[in-house]
């Protein structure tokens, strides 16, 4: 909502700004998706990772600890 608001208030003070913003966005939106794929990616490799590290720790903790 805040986003429309900003751009409601742009629209008013610059109107050609507005609307290439408009337009740019979902092209722009578009190019950036590969790397949050890839951001998503390296951050399930990094849990991964922590799980691997922390399993001795789990492992000897014991079924009673929380």
């Amino acid at each position: 909502m805040a986003a429309f608001l900003l751009w409601c208030i742009l629209f008013v003070f610059c109107w050609p700004l507005a609307l290439l913003a408009l337009i740019l966005y979902p092209i722009v939106w578009l190019l950036l998706l590969p790397f949050r794929l890839v951001g998503i990616a390296v951050e399930g490799v990094f849990s991964l990772l922590r799980a691997i590290l922390f399993l001795p720790a789990r492992v000897l903790r014991g079924p009673g600890a929380a």
